[in-house]
């Protein structure tokens, strides 16, 4: 058994199905690809967070200049 991964093709004219060992490329692509899908995921978290700091950053600003809980919380909707 090996470890090497696979791809299905599937002749739709006459329904067979073969797994086929991946090359060499297609196994650097994927691996390419899937380090792209990663470093986006940490990008986008990172986005995230820095929009969620901002938001509690303006909030306290509105606070200290005497508004209430209820009005930032109007101005945020």
């Amino acid at each position: 058994m090996t470890d090497t991964p696979k791809k299905l093709i599937i002749d739709i004219a006459t329904g067979t199905q073969t797994h086929v060992d991946l090359t060499p490329e297609e196994i650097a692509e994927r691996e390419a690809f899937a380090a792209k899908v990663a470093e986006e995921e940490v990008e986008r978290l990172a986005a995230e967070e820095a929009a969620k700091a901002a938001a509690e950053s303006a909030k306290t600003k509105l606070s200290t200049l005497g508004l209430t809980a209820e009005e930032i919380a109007a101005l945020s909707k």
